[in-house]
């Protein structure tokens, strides 16, 4: 191919139709004809990433191998399609307003008057082609956040218009993606919000090449033509996206309806062979005709929006295709256990995740929930400050360290088993300033970690300031905390397990980030395992 693609999707009527799952969705049916394809994701809020949002803000903060703290669809797009994003797949209005401000300070705007239009939009339509332009791809997705008629979306709007009118016929397509809701009281599905949605976007200069439509029931042909006559495209365009029990069926729902067939076509572009979706397919059969079920706890602190913790959940549905296991996640909230409930809150349980998270609160319950987990055999995994739960949960009950904590959770603690990493402690800043993105672990022989990965050096993606203190390493080892995985470049600490126990290992790391639909990672595949053996006791 000559020149790269490019398709963009936009959103109308409401919020969390799910653009994130259609782009990936289409990129996965684009990538099993053989094309080179990626997904990328603007948003249009001013901070310059979400780093620094509360995950009940905007949910979880993916974490990419260059460092790059993104919004939660990069998750998507990775388990989707098994390709690493980067820094360029995600893009918010901070980053692109801090770079034109930055640009203008240093001058290099000549004495002109720095506009929306067309410095903004250049800016944007700079960073929807980076990608392109790097010549690894033979289409771009690229996901608008929002919807349509929103005003911190407009320069997005206009960049695209912009962009394919710069492009030229069959090198650029808009996909819209719409509610056709349904009334009860009428019993009918409605079209005119979809005729809205498309007539916001056609006033800003956009006319919708495909129309993918959100429903909970099945789009007759009268309502399809209805909606191609007053939305002004293809019959053929108008696509039907019906409500799926699993995310992982929207790909074959999408091929069902042409969706990838309708694009090619309008990009200009041969259908080639038909998608190869082997593979996709098994692990669907296996997801949806499990052998086994687990219950497997969730201990956290943010369990009320499940968004917090997406990338843990799919990565449990990943492993649990591979251990044909339906894995049941019951959260718990950490800041409702204690002692006295522990044994209730916790019954009943096949393996204990205590999840990541940032401050003081609800530490306490999760420390209780590692005891619980340690005393009474009950498989065992800490995620980041899980991990941290299980140092100090050690350091108490088996060492004697009645006070070992944190210094994030008590910086007068006479034993901080846990500590701010020696180059954070001049850091001021707040945001994109953790330890982020891939590093290297060295796993020692002999032990579960090595048994999981069934190798020596790995690497993962981190997110934290806060590590095992390498004061006491040597003390808890003795006690038989035993720490299997190094970073070999600073020393630290990585993985955590005990002995004479069926599953117990932490990480400081993120596995969850890297579990995709053809790689489920090995430490869920393996917890899972472990759970079903427990049950089966």
């Amino acid at each position: 191919m000559n020149q790269t693609k490019y398709i963009f999707v936009t959103g109308g009527v409401t919020s969390s139709l799910g653009k994130g799952i259609i782009a990936a969705s289409l990129a996965k049916l684009l990538q099993a004809r053989g094309y080179r394809t990626t997904i990328q994701k603007f948003d249009p809020y001013l901070n310059v990433d979400p780093g620094t949002l509360n995950p009940y803000e905007h949910g979880e903060c993916y974490v990419t191998d260059d460092g790059a703290e993104t919004d939660l669809d990069l998750g998507h797009y990775e388990r989707f399609l098994n390709v690493p994003t980067s820094q360029a797949n995600n893009v918010t209005t901070g980053r692109i307003y801090l770079s034109v401000i930055e640009k203008e300070r240093r001058g290099e705007f000549l004495g002109k008057t720095v506009q929306v239009v067309p410095h903004i939009t250049n800016e944007i339509k700079e960073r929807m082609q980076l990608l392109g332009n790097s010549g690894d791809y033979d289409i771009v997705i690229t996901e608008i956040g929002g919807t349509v008629g929103d005003i911190e979306s407009l320069p997005y709007i206009e960049s695209v218009r912009q962009l394919v009118w710069d492009l030229g016929e069959n090198n650029a397509i808009v996909i819209h993606l719409t509610l056709v809701p349904y009334l009860a009281a009428a019993g009918e599905l409605k079209t005119k919000p979809t005729q809205h949605s498309v007539k916001t976007l056609m006033e800003s200069g956009i006319k919708a090449d495909i129309l993918v439509c959100r429903t909970e029931h099945e789009l007759s042909d009268e309502i399809r033509n209805k909606l191609a006559l007053f939305c002004n495209v293809k019959r053929e365009a108008v696509i039907q996206s019906i409500d799926a029990s699993t995310i992982y069926e929207v790909p074959n729902l999408m091929l069902e309806e042409g969706l990838d067939v309708v694009a090619l076509k309008k990009l200009d572009l041969p259908k080639k062979a038909a998608p190869d979706l082997k593979n996709w397919n098994t692990f669907l059969r296996r997801l949806k005709h499990p052998k086994h079920t687990v219950n497997i706890g969730l201990i956290g602190k943010y369990v009320e929006m499940q968004d917090c913790y997406k990338s843990i959940l799919e990565a449990f549905i990943h492993s649990g295709a591979t251990n044909e296991t339906k894995v049941n996640v019951i959260s718990i909230h950490s800041e409702h256990i204690d002692a006295t409930n522990i044994n209730e809150k916790l019954a009943g349980l096949d393996g204990i995740l205590v999840a990541p998270g940032f401050g003081e609160r609800g530490i306490e319950g999760k420390i209780e929930a590692v005891r619980y987990a340690r005393e009474n055999k009950v498989p065992f995994f800490g995620i980041c400050l899980g991990m941290q739960m299980a140092i100090i949960e050690y350091s108490r009950n088996i060492v004697g360290y009645a006070d070992a904590n944190s210094t994030e959770m008590n910086e007068h603690t006479s034993h901080p088993v846990v500590n701010l990493m020696e180059e954070q402690k001049t850091i001021t800043d707040k945001g994109g300033t953790m330890r982020l993105g891939a590093w290297k672990c060295d796993i020692k022989q002999d032990s579960l970690a090595y048994k999981i990965y069934g190798k020596e050096t790995i690497s993962e993606r981190h997110r934290h300031r806060y590590e095992y203190n390498s004061n006491y390493v040597a003390q808890l080892q003795n006690a038989g905390l035993i720490a299997s995985g190094v970073n070999p470049d600073t020393g630290l600490v990585e993985i955590i397990e005990i002995e004479n126990h069926p599953f117990f290992i932490g990480v400081q790391y993120h596995p969850e980030y890297k579990s995709t639909v053809a790689n489920p990672h090995p430490i869920f595949v393996n917890f899972v395992a472990a759970a079903v053996q427990a049950k089966k006791k």
